[in-house]
């Protein structure tokens, strides 16, 4: 009998940089495409080779996400890319702000990658994390997204020095700024046109996503910034 094919889950997949990184591992891994919207997911599945199948979960709430892993199993690669982004100064981000950026951003990957990690340690797996060029230089008006986004850099530094030992992998990917909802909505608010052509496509951060997988078992990529 031959060996299963690999399996990954990657949040934030129904669109954007998730359904790309799906599209991109989907000819060598069975896909589990982790997102809010049930018919997006389960669209996009149709479309992907392999065993896709839709896992839905709402990840602004990380006390939730232990009964929506209890039935996924074996897991070889994770692929944190869910994330939201409320832009504003410091002086009026709330407390709720602060909560909801926080939770999608940092606090479920923390849980998701705790609750999964024996999978991963039994396949000796990889864990991919999507952060972001805020992730690594501060720009005004994005202070709670930064924030996340410097923790979420510390939780994969950390995460990395802990698990090498176990063998699994850990890569965080710093794409500049990609053609995305997030970024759309924000050339809106600001009354900018927007172009596409001025950005990342998502199927490029999707690219390096897969290289990183793909690569052999004894080597690792820890970083990768994309401009």
């Amino acid at each position: 009998m031959t060996d299963p094919r690999p399996r990954a889950l990657v949040t934030g997949a129904s669109r954007g940089i998730g359904a790309a990184i799906a599209r991109a591992l989907a000819p060598t891994h069975d896909v589990l495409l982790g997102g809010r919207d049930a018919r997006s997911l389960e669209a996009l599945a149709r479309d992907l080779p392999g065993k896709a199948r839709p896992w839905v979960v709402d990840l602004a709430h990380p006390g939730k996400i232990a009964g929506a892993t209890a039935d996924i199993g074996r897991l070889d690669v994770l692929v944190h890319n869910a994330a939201v982004a409320e832009p504003g100064t410091i002086a009026d981000a709330s407390p709720e702000v602060w909560q909801r950026v926080f939770a999608v951003n940092l606090f479920s990957a923390a849980e998701l990658t705790r609750l999964l990690l024996p999978s991963l340690r039994q396949g000796r797996g990889h864990v991919v994390l999507i952060n972001a060029g805020s992730g690594l230089r501060i720009k005004s008006n994005r202070g709670p997204y930064a924030a996340s986004k410097y923790a979420l850099r510390a939780f994969a530094d950390a995460l990395q020095a802990e698990e090498k030992p176990y063998g699994v992998r850990v890569t965080s990917i710093h794409p500049g700024p990609t053609d995305t909802d997030l970024q759309r909505k924000a050339a809106e608010r600001a009354g900018q046109e927007y172009r596409p052509d001025q950005f990342l496509r998502p199927e490029s951060v999707a690219a390096v996503v897969a290289n990183a997988v793909r690569a052999p078992a004894d080597a690792t990529v820890t970083d990768a910034v994309i401009d």
